[in-house]
């Protein structure tokens, strides 16, 4: 009995626990929120108020207008799903390819690439650049979707994930005449699609958040994506940033990821602990 008491103190302590630890976290995102509802200026005001003295729920339309986010909002949709898509793919059949095929300096190779994950991002920029300026791409969706690619991440974790699956089923799909393009979309991929899920959501939230990269590769209006385009409302003041204004767009521009992570989030998870932990 005894056992059991302290066993609902234990649980009911951690959920305390949790409790206190989400309302922290959620604090800056409730801090926002309020702010994006409020008169302007009053986001500065000293001590600060929580709580808004007017509801302006017109903050959200003027942020629209503000600054062209439809375009903004295009071009970052088609760019992170493009580059999402197109990594998941390439990377899916990279790592079939070290796990499943045996050829000549295989080991080496994988070793190369995983090693590329080692130079930080701010090191590429500039070859990156001059090689995107001589290909006539600056300021081009290519310049967007194309570069961040080549990423060695997914195709670390796929190929871990791939040595988890049975060789026989391998084995067994070949017999059957099984080409690896086959193998890889009907078998492989199927068996793991928590990890795909997972990678194809840390993908696209990479891309969706991006910020230095557009910036230096778009120089138009017409092609910046919503990081950058949230650079447009510190003009959108006389002479001051309207902060109000920034949070409501702050908020417009996170809801699509929050909504994709709550429809996908039983795999992104599973997916994570799967590709990352095991083998």
């Amino acid at each position: 009995m005894a056992y059991v008491h302290t066993t609902k103190r234990s649980t009911m302590a951690a959920f305390i626990g949790l409790v206190v630890v989400t309302a922290l976290l959620g604090l800056p995102f409730f801090w926002m929120v309020l702010s994006a509802l409020k008169p302007a200026g009053e986001v500065l005001f000293y001590p600060p108020r929580w709580w808004p003295s007017e509801i302006r729920w017109a903050n959200f339309s003027d942020a629209w207008h503000a600054a062209p986010f439809g375009t903004f909002y295009w071009n970052s949709i088609l760019t992170s799903t493009a580059t999402t898509f197109a990594t998941v793919l390439f990377s899916l059949f990279m790592a079939y390819a070290f796990v499943f095929i045996p050829f000549p300096g295989k080991r080496f190779l994988f070793a190369a690439i995983i090693a590329t994950m080692l130079i930080p991002d701010e090191m590429k920029l500039i070859p990156n650049y001059l090689l995107l300026s001589r290909l006539g791409w600056i300021d081009t969706y290519w310049a967007l979707i194309v570069p961040p690619i080549a990423n060695a991440f997914p195709v670390f974790v796929f190929a871990t994930q791939f040595r988890l699956v049975p060789r026989d089923l391998i084995d067994v799909a070949q017999i059957d005449g099984a080409s690896h393009s086959r193998t890889l979309l009907t078998i492989i991929t199927p068996l793991s699609r928590p990890v795909v899920v997972a990678i194809a959501l840390v993908t696209f939230l990479g891309r969706w958040n991006d910020y230095l990269w557009p910036l230096v590769v778009t120089d138009s209006q017409a092609m910046r994506v919503l990081p950058v385009g949230l650079a447009y409302l510190r003009e959108a003041g006389e002479g001051t940033t309207p902060w109000n204004l920034l949070m409501a767009a702050t908020i417009f521009v996170i809801i699509p990821i929050l909504v994709l992570y709550v429809l996908a989030q039983r795999h992104f998870v599973d997916g994570l602990t799967r590709g990352a932990l095991k083998g």
